[in-house]
Parts: structure tokens; C-alpha cells; sequence
């Protein structure tokens, strides 16, 4: 069942990507809010929502999202680098 609960997630985390490159932005910024809504505690998730507001160019929820998914794991690279970044702003 977990199992099923990571794969779900990993296609919904997909989708909405795919929805960026297509420009998509609010729509994949709904896309990974329903992500962590439903998967509350993947750090990868709120790292996806993240780099979604920030290419929306919302900074402070991006970076509300980078640290929160830090918070979750403590060896994200990504969410440091992109917090640097977001906070050198």
C-alpha cells in the first residue's frame, strides 16, 4: 500500500513538471499543491511546489516550500541550493 502511495505520488509529481514545460504554471502549482496535500510527508513534494512558485516568480512560497521540504530531509541539495539562491535575491 505504500508502495502504491510513492508511485502515485511519482506520477502525479510528473505530471505536473510536464504541465511547466508546457507553461502551465498555475496549473502545475495545483498539480503539486494536491501532492502535498495527499503525501503531507514527502520532502520531494514540497521541493516540486517550490520550484513551481518560483518559476511563477512567487518568492516567498517558494521559499516557504524549499524549507519545508528540508525540514522533511536534511540532505536535500536541491532545496539548499534553491534557497540560497531565492534569499541571495
Amino acid at each position: 500500500n505504500r508502495e502504491k502511495g510513492r508511485i502515485l505520488e511519482g506520477m502525479v509529481n510528473q505530471y505536473g513538471y510536464k504541465l511547466l514545460a508546457e507553461g502551465k504554471i498555475s496549473e502545475a502549482i495545483d498539480i503539486f499543491k494536491f501532492n502535498v496535500y495527499t503525501h503531507p510527508e514527502s520532502a520531494n513534494s514540497y521541493d516540486s511546489l517550490g520550484e513551481a512558485y518560483m518559476k511563477a516568480g512567487n518568492k516567498e512560497l517558494a521559499i516557504k516550500n524549499y524549507e519545508k521540504s528540508l525540514e522533511l530531509d536534511l540532505d536535500n541539495k536541491n532545496a539548499v541550493e534553491m534557497l540560497k539562491k531565492l534569499l541571495e535575491k
